[in-house]
């Protein structure tokens, strides 16, 4: 499994892709999607609520079991992925993609430096495979 190269990665499997207006799209890895089985419910932060780094900002709920949603960045929620309400399993199909789950306003921009690239995301979750 290789992770997409251009986000950042944390240990809890959630990543971020930096964009160039100082905010984060945040969501859960193929990994994480993959080890939770089909998703069926996400609790998310509202609009204007705060995120702090390595902190959860929700939940999502699997077949197989509940799990907090870690926030790879510091800063305010600008928007959520409503799609994700009606339709979960856009997590499980597209996590990367349609199933993104907050953007967020990055408060400091700092927090990048503490998480891990694609490369060591994957060799992070290397044993697993084994």
């Amino acid at each position: 499994m290789t992770s997409p190269a251009n986000l950042k990665y944390i240990r809890d499997h959630d990543w971020a892709c930096f964009e160039s207006d100082g905010t984060a799209i945040l969501g859960v890895t193929d990994f994480a999607q993959e080890s939770l089985g089909d998703v069926v419910f996400v609790e998310l932060r509202e609009v204007g609520e705060a995120v702090t780094q390595f902190q959860p900002f929700g939940e999502i709920e699997s077949v197989k079991a509940v799990s907090e949603l870690v926030s790879p960045v510091s800063g305010t929620v600008i928007e959520r992925n409503d799609e994700v309400f009606a339709k979960p399993e856009l997590v499980n199909q597209a996590p990367y993609e349609e199933g993104w789950l907050i953007k967020v306003k990055v408060s400091d921009t700092t927090d990048v430096s503490k998480l891990m690239s694609a490369g060591d995301y994957d060799t992070f979750i290397e044993p697993d495979f084994s």
